[in-house]
């Protein structure tokens, strides 16, 4: 079983070594999901390729970001320099990417990426028949379900067992995103999973997102129930030390450390710690297990828990009370005072402390956050190298404008001053810098070709003159009297089958409900109701599908197709694998199988799938650049885009004791959400929906073949169903909504 570290920079790849790690992954330049980091030069990426493969070591590269349209010639020309480094493996989230891989650079051995949310043995499959050569499990599951995959797979099994954990399924994160553009799955996410959140007090909300009673049934009882605040999304780090003989013999090929954005002394103290329970003896085991944990303590990393191994609802993987954050907690901040024209803190050591260490202060209730490498230490009157616990000092600190009251700062240490050097080195860079200059002028003429025929720049004629958006209305209407006719093809999703039944603003041209156990007990009814258009009705699978849900929702779907139902829309990439024993099947894809780029359109129509919706984070140039170029060689896949909706921003599996359902939450910057418990999965959606209905007639010159109207998260009385009707006749008094990021700028 392999051991993988993360190497973020060239420091931590040779702590890394040094440590006992077996492998490392690193980032590719502009294509991986950690971009807030600065990345690593491809000169250095291949010294690193050179280094390991001399000592016998394996090198993956992380290629896991969402690709934009515009971003695909620099994509190519990176795959083709990356594919001569010949790495052991890349990792990939990106359909795109996938594609391009698969037909052009066919010597890069492919991992799925855990942004790719691999839940069970179906996804594995699918992967499999991909072409994939390894998958990286979804964080999520327990240790029995792993290892049920690894007995049922033929495929490489990869599992993070330490680190930081995200609250949401990995690939399924668009918080971030709906805030302002900074794509999670584009390595931008602005942690809005750390920040703190107070359930709304006031009066007057629940009636704004008030859903059925059925649903009021759980209100739970928590110190947040007044109103006070908490780290309600927070989760704690994952640590799997005591997992690692069950993942051995279970048959895991590679337990893998995140942390590509952490320091070298977190690296080093992570990797010996598991190097040290992997190493042990049975015999030695507990002993082994206990040095570790100590060691695993002193890395300054957020407090921990062993996640979901060993259950799918952990307890302790949320402390709502506390801040989340990582590294030595030092004290509160005390009073600050100018000296000399310098800010001095006082600060009371809970932990020892260097002059040089590496400082974050952290500010309540805000939760905005100031790092620094600490320049002076003062005791008493004298400045000193070191302080021990219990000290009463002065820190210097750097301006800011958080220090006054207030605000309550607290101060963690997040790394250690650099005490000694590593003994590993490089290759030389001029040697390898020119060899790699070497391979950029042969693979020239392939990156060019490759270029010219996918990703070669728009003519000014296939660019279309995109329609005017429809003027912003603020007036009284007349009661709407008939039916609202769109400029495209409208599909209209609601959460339950009774909802249809209800009198629309609009007749859809399709209607898409989820597979739940609900909705399936009411085919009869659906098929009355429906009659001739039954066929118009899309049945929609879910993102996530648990292993132990996958034979239901096999028996579901057959029964389905049974009933006459031919029309599917899958919620995740590989489930295509439902249907493939099954002839005249209509298969679409919602925009959780996100595409942003028209190689991850191609690689959809490749897979046989008639319509698919563009990601719901694309803003209006990617849509018109991907539909133009896509355009140009294809045109049998119909693409769509939701325009109407409150999405999940976050999807998890965690249902936590201090979660009150359905009762709006407030961030810091007055955004309101509400957190929905649904089948599978808790789902967190915006108050306020974002809307693109204006713009249809733009998004149809821009040639979109239909827009999706998501009902599912809101509530569905007459009240907002006549109001929803008056925003789609552009008459009525409404209030603006967002537009997600259509009319800005996706990071």
């Amino acid at each position: 079983m392999e051991l993988l570290a993360p190497a973020g920079n060239v420091e931590n790849f040779l702590a890394a070594m040094e440590a006992g790690a077996d492998a490392v992954y690193v980032g590719a330049p502009a294509l991986n999901a950690r971009n807030l980091a600065r990345d690593l030069r491809l000169e250095e990426i291949y010294a690193m390729v050179q280094y390991c493969h001399t000592n016998d070591k394996k090198i993956y590269l992380a290629a896991n970001s969402l690709v934009r349209e515009q971003d695909l010639p620099d994509a190519i020309e990176t795959l083709a320099i990356l594919e001569a480094m010949q790495s052991d493996g890349l990792i990939v989230q990106d359909l795109g990417i996938v594609r391009l891989a698969r037909e052009y650079f066919r010597d890069i051995p492919l991992h799925a990426s855990t942004l790719l949310s691999a839940n069970n043995s179906g996804s594995l499959s699918g992967f499999k028949t991909m072409g994939f050569d390894r998958v990286v499990l979804a964080r999520e599951l327990t240790l029995k379900e792993i290892e049920i995959l690894c007995a049922k797979s033929e495929i490489e099994i990869e599992v993070f067992v330490h680190g930081a954990m995200c609250f949401s399924y990995s690939g399924l994160c668009l918080f971030s995103s709906f805030l302002g553009g900074k794509s999670g799955l584009r390595g931008k996410c602005v942690q809005p999973c750390r920040r703190h959140y107070s359930w709304n007090t006031r009066k007057g909300v629940r009636s704004q997102t008030k859903l059925k009673k059925k649903q009021h049934s759980r209100q739970k009882t928590s110190s947040g129930s007044s109103g006070k605040g908490q780290y309600l999304f927070s989760m704690n780090d994952l640590s799997a030390l005591e997992a690692v003989p069950a993942l051995q013999e279970a048959g895991v090929a590679s337990l893998k450390i995140e942390g590509r954005l952490r320091s070298a002394h977190y690296v080093s103290h992570i990797v010996r710690a598991y190097r040290m329970v992997m190493d042990a003896a049975e015999d030695d085991f507990s002993e082994a297990l206990r040095e570790a944990t100590l060691l695993s303590n002193r890395a300054m990393g957020r407090k921990t828990s062993s996640g979901y191994f060993f259950s799918p609802q952990p307890a302790s993987a949320i402390t709502p009370h506390h801040s989340g954050n990582m590294g030595d907690y030092l004290g509160r901040l005390g009073n600050v005072k100018p000296f000399e024209g310098r800010n001095y803190g006082k600060l009371t050591l809970r932990e020892e402390l260097f002059e040089g260490d590496r400082i974050r202060l952290h500010t309540e209730p805000s939760g905005e956050c100031l790092a620094f490498s600490l320049k002076e230490l003062r005791l008493g009157n004298d400045s000193v190298e070191r302080a021990g616990a219990g000290k009463k000092v002065q820190l210097l600190l750097p301006q800011w404008n958080l220090y006054e009251a207030p605000n309550r700062i607290d101060v963690y240490r997040v790394d250690v001053k650099k005490k000694t050097s590593l003994s590993g080195t490089l290759p030389d860079s001029r040697r390898v810098a020119a060899e790699l200059e070497t391979i950029h002028q042969e693979r020239k003429q392939d990156i060019q070709r490759i270029t010219a025929e996918v990703a070669s720049p728009l003519e000014a004629e296939e660019i279309p003159e995109l329609v005017t958006p429809r003027p912003y209305v603020s007036k009284k209407a007349k009661k709407i009297t008939r039916k609202i006719k769109a400029p495209l093809d409208l599909w209209l999703r609601m959460e339950s089958a009774e909802s249809l039944f209800k009198p629309l603003p609009f007749v859809p041209d399709r209607y898409l409900i989820p597979i739940t156990r609900k909705n399936i007990s009411q085919v009869g009814q659906l098929k009355r109701y429906l009659g001739r258009r039954m066929r118009d009705l899309t049945w929609c699978l879910p993102p996530v599908v648990f292993e132990g849900e996958q034979q239901r929702f096999t028996k579901q779907i057959q029964q389905l197709i049974r009933s006459g139902f031919r029309s599917y829309q899958i919620g995740h990439l590989t489930q295509f694998v439902f249907f493939q024993n099954e002839q005249r099947v209509y298969l679409s894809s919602d925009h959780t199988v996100s595409l942003m780029n028209s190689q991850a359109v191609t690689l959809m129509e490749e897979g046989e799938v008639e319509a698919a919706q563009l990601s719901i984070e694309c803003d209006r140039d990617i849509i018109v650049e991907l539909i133009a170029r896509y355009r140009r060689f294809h045109s049998d896949v119909k693409l769509g885009l939701t325009v109407y909706g409150a999405p999940a921003l976050f999807t998890a599996r965690l249902d936590p004791e201090h979660f009150q359902y359905n009762k709006a939450l407030r961030s810091p910057r007055n955004e309101e959400f509400i957190i929905l418990k649904k089948e599978n999965i808790t789902a967190t959606v915006p108050v306020r929906p974002f809307s693109l209905l204006p713009y249809l007639f733009e998004l149809k010159s821009a040639g979109l073949d239909y827009a999706v109207v998501d009902l599912s998260n809101l509530p569905c009385g007459k009240k907002e169903l006549e109001g929803l009707g008056e925003r789609m006749a552009g008459t009525g008094k409404y209030s603006k909504l967002p537009t997600f990021n259509y009319l800005g700028k996706l990071e």
